[in-house]
């Protein structure tokens, strides 16, 4: 009997959870930490949708099992947003499928088109599904950049010449999460031309697209004429309607894509509980205030975090979008690395962020940074900041008003 089991071999320890633990050790020491390690929206959903869920919940029947691809109206709801935000016609019968978050669905289409051996091109640094879902499935990742620009391109045909068996599938993520990068619809018609020429399906990650800050609305892959020969997108409510405990997502594209993913969930659950797929569709179908309002709140809360830790002595780039900013270690701390950095802060600042290099290799020198406490919490982060950066003999600079 072996002690080792295949699966596991491949799965290292995941970095960001020895961070975790710290922080729930000092949380149940009584410690106030600052918690801008995870990205858990700290606002609920709109009264609208609770009251639907509510509703129908009180329904005798709506406790048995549901449907594993979706109700129908969810499905209806979700392709008539794509008409809607994107301008992009969607049959919710067949190009549509509900997932349990975006991080299930990704991780379902893995098992259900790869196969040991196969090669799939996947963005470092990125959020770990993006990888491990398709390790756990048994294939090889080769790791290409998360900048689209033109060294983006060259890997991608680097990866393609040099690459045994050549790689069948790309995964991509923008806004990506964890760098916060955003890309143009020139971008996605380029990706999508390759993909057609080079065989490759398209993976994209859209968790983030309605949190933009640059007055340029994220496109979605699928607005490119024929994009949906190659490509699948995900979605999810958990950013957009504060929603994440909810686990609700969708994945929208190719038809061949969508039979195959559902055909193995049709294996693995009955879908989410009828009422939250209710309350859902109340999201989708309802008034659409809370978008702006949410949209509104981050950029914000990004405005007083890259100004707040500025003067404490950090500078951090002003993220263009999602809720994350990608922040470099201050350059007298970078030796440091990211996971015992964010220890540092943890014990001495009381402030959690989320190490880079549990993110991929070219995620170290970085750490992320949720913007999921208010505006006090985040300037009583930065004072924070400011004194453990004092006492490592790091000059902050002289404040005219407080951190």
């Amino acid at each position: 009997m072996s002690e080792e089991f295949y699966r596991m071999k491949r799965l290292p320890p995941y970095v960001i959870a020895e961070v975790n633990a710290m922080r729930a050790a000092a949380r149940a020491a009584g410690e106030d930490i600052i918690d801008l390690g995870m990205g858990n929206p700290d606002l609920p959903p709109p009264d609208h949708v609770i009251d639907k869920l509510v509703e129908v919940a009180r329904k005798p029947s709506a406790h048995g099992y549901s449907q594993s691809r979706g109700i129908p109206g969810l499905r209806k709801a979700q392709a008539n947003y794509y008409g809607r935000r994107f301008g992009v016609d969607i049959d919710p019968e067949t190009e549509v499928v509900v997932t349990m978050g975006s991080k299930e669905g990704l991780a379902s289409l893995a098992t259900a088109i790869t196969e040991p051996g196969d090669v799939v091109l996947a963005p470092n640094p990125s959020y770990p599904i993006h990888t491990f879902g398709f390790i756990i499935a048994g294939a090889t990742i080769r790791s290409v950049p998360t900048t689209p620009d033109e060294n983006y391109f060259r890997s991608l045909d680097r990866a393609m010449a040099f690459t045994v068996p050549r790689p069948s599938i790309l995964v991509v993520n923008y806004p990506s999460n964890p760098t916060a990068e955003t890309v143009d619809l020139a971008f996605y018609e380029r990706l999508v031309a390759w993909a057609k020429e080079n065989k490759v399906w398209i993976l994209s990650d859209l968790a983030y697209s309605e949190l933009y800050y640059d007055g340029n609305p994220t496109p979605s892959i699928l607005q490119v004429p024929g994009a949906k020969d190659v490509a699948i997108e995900f979605t999810s409510l958990s950013k957009t309607y504060s929603m994440a405990g909810w686990r609700m997502g969708f994945a929208v594209g190719n038809a061949k894509l969508i039979a195959a993913m559902t055909r193995v969930k049709s294996y693995l659950d009955y879908g989410a509980f009828t009422p939250i797929q209710a309350a859902a569709c109340a999201a989708l179908n309802g008034p659409q205030d809370i978008v702006e309002k949410n949209r509104l709140l981050y950029h914000k809360r990004r405005d007083v975090l890259v100004e707040s830790f500025s003067r404490a002595g950090w500078d951090i780039p002003a993220a263009r979008a999602s809720m994350f900013c990608w922040a470099p270690l201050p350059p007298a701390l970078k030796d440091m690395g990211s996971l015992e950095f964010s220890k540092q802060l943890l014990t001495h600042a009381k402030v959690a962020v989320a190490p880079g290099v549990g993110y991929g290799e070219d995620g170290e020198g970085f750490v992320r940074i949720a913007m999921v406490e208010n505006e006090q919490r985040l300037r009583q982060a930065a004072r924070n900041i400011k004194a453990y950066l004092k006492s490592m003999g790091i000059n902050t600079p002289s404040s005219k008003g407080a951190a």
